[in-house]
């Protein structure tokens, strides 16, 4: 990106939040049927958490925001990133609410920066970078874990993944916690033998099904190839280890769409029609889940939210179309009416009518 940057400036994707961009991501959640989204990197800084706090003290705001702290590294700096977290979380409130800390091992697949365990990479391209060092990450880990926070990890690649789960295992034996809900994010090439690993950690996995439309054709005939890309955001696999499973969309990277996302688990298919791995496909009932109660577990809302249930808030999607009653190709095609955040009724943004 530095190359970027220094042409183009701090623009686009990289602006600083502001008031306007808040309120249009808002506007884009109603749309889709959201009614909690993630922030998963977040510097947490004055300016950053004016904005937010902004937004969350207006009851015109459609959607609950939770922001990951971006860590901080190094045996000081993390001291001070939990710290900070910390203090953080006597400011929640409905729609704002603090206590996650997000952590990076490796980049993306398509990008070549993800880090692959042998043979690598399917085209032969070098292996990709450590953001953080493994040994590192496991230090900072321990830091943000015997802080009590709730840690999201970003590993794309199965080496990635890999060194992950053995530094957490490692953590979780020097400080054992019960119910931590550590969480794998992206976690695109796990296998069925790191997802009972995981299952017995009792980590959390947040699976980018949405890489299975865009990138899926790539993925099987460049970067990982046949073999690995049939087990790409391995669903199944998952649920059948015992792992609590959430889908996601990384938005923006992709379009936030939780029924698309959902879709995308069902069916696995590509932009050329090919199927990845139908052995890995998802019902309905289950995708459904992992876009609802899968994720509000993973960010400890499952007692508020993720379900229509006595004693929770009303929150939930208004769909204008039955899941159930049509067919699982034409899942991302459900149209959405609103949302119901909090027990307050917002009608999803209409474009309107062209005029005669």
């Amino acid at each position: 990106m530095y190359l970027v940057l220094k042409r183009a400036g701090n623009a686009g994707l990289l602006a600083p939040m502001d008031d306007a961009g808040l309120r249009a991501f808002g506007a884009i959640a109603c749309l889709q049927g959201v009614t909690t989204a993630t922030d998963l990197v977040n510097r947490l800084g004055e300016a950053d958490l004016a904005v937010l706090e902004a937004a969350a003290g207006n009851d015109a705001f459609p959607v609950r925001i939770l922001p990951a702290f971006q860590a901080f590294h190094g045996s000081h700096g993390a001291a001070l990133g939990a710290e900070h977290v910390l203090a953080l979380t006597g400011r929640s409130s409905d729609l704002l609410r603090f206590g996650l800390v997000k952590m990076m091992l490796d980049g993306s697949i398509q990008g070549f920066s993800a880090r692959l365990r042998w043979p690598g990479y399917f085209n032969g391209a070098q292996n990709g970078i450590w953001v953080t060092a493994p040994s590192q990450f496991e230090a900072d880990f321990e830091t943000y874990h015997r802080a009590g926070l709730t840690i999201h990890t970003h590993t794309n690649g199965d080496e990635a993944s890999a060194a992950a789960i053995d530094a957490i295992e490692r953590v979780l034996a020097r400080h054992p916690r019960p119910d931590h809900r550590h969480t794998l994010q992206h976690g695109q090439m796990i296998d069925r033998a790191m997802f009972a690993r995981m299952a017995a950690l009792g980590l959390c996995a947040n699976l980018f099904t949405n890489h299975l439309w865009y990138w899926g054709d790539q993925h099987h005939d460049i970067t990982m190839g046949p073999d690995r890309a049939h087990r790409l955001d391995a669903c199944r696999s998952a649920l059948d280890a015992g792992v609590a499973l959430a889908i996601h969309s990384d938005a923006p990277v992709t379009p936030l769409a939780p029924l698309f996302t959902a879709w995308c688990a069902v069916n696995r298919v590509t932009p050329s029609g090919r199927v990845l791995g139908a052995a890995e496909c998802l019902t309905v009932d289950e995708a459904l889940r992992a876009i609802t109660l899968g994720p509000a577990w993973t960010l400890k809302l499952d007692h508020e939210i993720g379900s229509i249930e006595c004693g929770k808030r009303a929150d939930f999607a208004v769909l204008e179309d039955d899941p159930h009653a049509v067919a699982p190709m034409v899942l991302k095609d459900v149209r959405v009416w609103g949302t119901v955040s909090s027990g307050r009724v917002f009608e999803a943004p209409r474009a309107a009518p062209a005029p005669h």
